[in-house]
């Protein structure tokens, strides 16, 4: 297939008729601005893309190239790098070879050529991922590498637009020219994904409220996903009546079209500083990738149709009718192009990859946050107060914080935690947002791209689920993908967990954490009390400032008004805000008895003192360990409290498989402790509403058996 694409074009070219000499200053044609000149450019950006396509068919044939997803078909998007300027921030679609060679062309001391086939052949000098990915990607680009998962980054793509317009507001140093525009490229397939869609609805929400959002959505339709057919006609009919969102078209394999049609929607989107959607219609040449063959799924007349639709003869074409080249110097220009690549590929084949996990895993690793000591307050507050009192803390003293999520503004939150921020740091740093958990992420991962560090809400941890990707796939991966030169700071504040009384059900009470635990670089905090509870979100929040980190919060609902510990009207659940810091990985140890470490979290923090008050009660001593982080575990702090034991007994109120305690079991044992191990945990089960939900969470009888079973053993 490679190879007949190749051939065809060659044969086409040679089979045009040369035209008299024009000068190349002049437009090609009337209505259109595309001079000669700057389409022999666009021309050679396009020669690019295609050659760096065939090259990694061949590299992939040796052996020593591993992606070929190429961009063969869809060069016309040379002329939307050209319609922007290099330094409106670009999240590409995997077919935008042309693009990146154009985009890099306007910024001196570019190797675009060199970048893609560095990324083909997995090496480290990679400038971008270095050697983790072939990704289009460039920070002196503006081009934020996006990963493959499908539509994953039009979310973040709504919240960059929202987030440059928020830091024009608000006067915040932003790493964009605050006349830039996002411009956000995708598939025909992927525009009917879910996460796209709410892309698609939170843009025309804000336009709908007439906020700024200066985004421009290009969808290169090439009319089939892998194998899939995209219906004629099914991308205009569904999005080119829009409101909110204006509609454009061009033919992709017109290069006058896609310019005229790409500087008109990106002229608009800059002066209206309003979303706009380009449709350019494409087409796919030489298959998905280098493994498929089309003609196990479609006609040969349909690939006949489409090569005859190569945007390069296109172009070619225009130069040749036109007047400003002669077949057989577009010929000559396409085989130098040929070996200008072939050089480069040659030259990316040699470079070395990644040598060992160290290296691989560099972007991954945890450093540890400047501490600072906060005076604590001299009233003891309730978990609830003391979070709230901290995101009050955060936004006095950084104007970068922002505050949102749903119910989180004008009702301060379903249990209250955001009260009173609204009031007191005004509406544009404290917000509410559509109910999309999807979009809310978007709206992180965006604003922390802006100089923002955004404090994002997720109501319950059972509607984190249906959004995880945006975290898993876009916030865990960026720093990850760009080799640590993007990040995404941002805090995700989760509702979690079981035991509210009087209200609950499954989704009100989610004890499911399986999903957060294996994620790469993720910090995972878990607080049971208002000092923890504080002292970890200012962690959190010097962990995203200073070194870009993901970090999830998860608030135990059942204890936010908790007040009392053993008996009604102690008040020994209360505790001052403020005060010392709590670095990252350390646990918090209560108590010195030398009979039995109950290991706990969350919940689990005031269950497990109250049974180890029971079990002092028949002479048995036993100390408490509260975990505080999930990710990174405190593991020295694990293994000093169990060894001054011997037994060790991991309260888990999350489910039996995929729960905390698996961790906490394999810590242990990589770390060679050789004493008496055991776990109690919740069932492996979704929780019910009322006294039924008492069945399959982990309860103080439970764990008080267990305790008295190891000790009697």
């Amino acid at each position: 297939m490679p190879e007949a694409i190749d051939e065809s074009f060659i044969a086409a070219v040679a089979a045009l008729t040369a035209r008299p000499r024009r000068d190349p200053e002049l437009p090609l044609h009337d209505g259109t601005a595309l001079t000669g000149a700057r389409c022999l450019e666009l021309f050679d950006s396009q020669l690019g893309s295609r050659h760096l396509d065939l090259a990694a068919r061949r590299l992939g044939a040796a052996g020593v190239g591993y992606y070929t997803i190429g961009s063969s078909g869809h060069e016309g998007n040379a002329a939307l790098a050209a319609a922007l300027r290099p330094t409106d921030p670009a999240l590409l679609h995997y077919r935008s070879g042309a693009f990146y060679v154009e985009r890099a062309r306007q910024v001196p001391g570019s190797t675009p050529l060199l970048d893609v086939m560095l990324g083909v052949v997995a090496a480290a000098s990679e400038p971008i991922a270095g050697g983790r990915h072939k990704v289009f990607g460039n920070k002196a680009l503006a081009i934020i590498p996006q990963t493959s998962t499908i539509a994953s980054h039009l979310p973040r793509a709504v919240g960059l637009a929202f987030g440059i317009e928020r830091a024009r507001r608000l006067g915040i140093a932003c790493e964009w020219p605050l006349d830039s525009i996002v411009v956000c490229s995708f598939g025909d397939a992927s525009a009917n994904h879910s996460t796209a869609l709410g892309a698609f609805n939170s843009a025309r929400h804000c336009a709908y409220q007439k906020l700024p959002l200066p985004l421009l959505f290009v969808c290169e339709d090439n009319g089939i996903g892998i194998s899939v057919r995209t219906p004629p006609g099914w991308i205009e009919n569904v999005y080119s009546g829009q409101s909110g969102i204006r509609y454009l078209a061009a033919d992709g394999a017109d290069l006058t079209d896609v310019a005229g049609a790409a500087t008109e929607a990106a002229d608009w989107v800059r002066t209206n500083r309003a979303p706009a959607f380009l449709h350019l219609r494409m087409v796919r040449l030489m298959g998905h990738a280098g493994s498929d063959v089309e003609l196990a799924y479609r006609d040969p007349a349909d690939i006949d149709a489409d090569t005859r639709r190569d945007p390069l003869l296109g172009t070619a074409r225009l130069l040749v009718e036109h007047g400003v080249r002669t077949p057989a110097e577009i010929l000559a220009y396409y085989e130098d192009k040929r070996a200008e690549v072939a050089a480069v590929a040659e030259r990316a084949a040699a470079a070395p990859g990644l040598a060992n996990a160290v290296e691989v895993m560099a972007p991954l690793v945890t450093r540890e946050p400047p501490a600072r000591t906060v005076a604590a307050t001299s009233d003891r507050l309730t978990l609830a107060q003391g979070i709230n009192r901290a995101l009050g803390d955060l936004l006095a003293e950084h104007r970068e914080v922002l505050v949102f999520g749903e119910d989180v503004a004008r009702k301060g939150g379903v249990y209250g935690v955001t009260r009173g921020l609204l009031r007191k740091f005004g509406a544009a740093r404290v917000f509410d947002t559509l109910l999309d958990e999807q979009s809310i992420l978007g709206m992180a991962l965006g604003t922390g791209l802006c100089g923002f560090l955004p404090i994002a809400e997720i109501q319950y941890l059972a509607y984190l689920h249906n959004a995880a990707d945006q975290i898993r796939g876009e916030a865990a991966t960026l720093r990850f993908f760009s080799n640590g030169q993007y990040h995404n700071p941002m805090i995700v504040r989760i509702a979690a967990y079981g035991y509210q009384k009087g209200f609950g059900g499954h989704f009100h009470n989610d004890n499911a954490v399986g999903a957060l635990r294996d994620i790469p670089g993720l910090i995972i905090a878990s607080p049971a009390r208002a000092d923890d509870a504080a002292a970890m979100l200012r962690t959190c929040a010097a962990a995203s400032q200073g070194d870009g980190r993901v970090c999830v919060f998860l608030e135990p609902i059942a204890l936010y008004h908790t007040r009392d510990l053993h008996t009604e009207g102690d008040g020994e659940w209360l505790a001052p805000a403020g005060g010392q810091p709590v670095p990252l990985g350390s646990a918090r140890s209560y108590g010195d008895g030398s009979d039995l470490t109950l290991v706990t979290f969350g919940n689990g923090v005031p269950m497990s003192l109250r049974v180890a008050q029971r079990l002092t009660e028949r002479g048995i001593q036993a100390r408490v360990l509260d975990l505080r982080w999930l990710a990174p575990l405190p593991v020295g702090d694990l293994v000093r409290e169990a060894v001054r034991t011997g037994r060790v007994l991991v309260v888990d109120e999350t489910r039996r498989t995929g729960g905390v305690s698996e961790g906490v079991l394999t810590a242990l044992t990589d770390a060679g402790f050789s004493g008496t191990v055991r776990r109690v945990t919740s069932e492996d089960s979704f929780i019910p509403l009322g006294r039924a939900a008492q069945h399959v969470l982990l309860s103080e009888p439970a764990i008080l058996r267990a305790a008295l079973a190891m000790v009697d053993a």
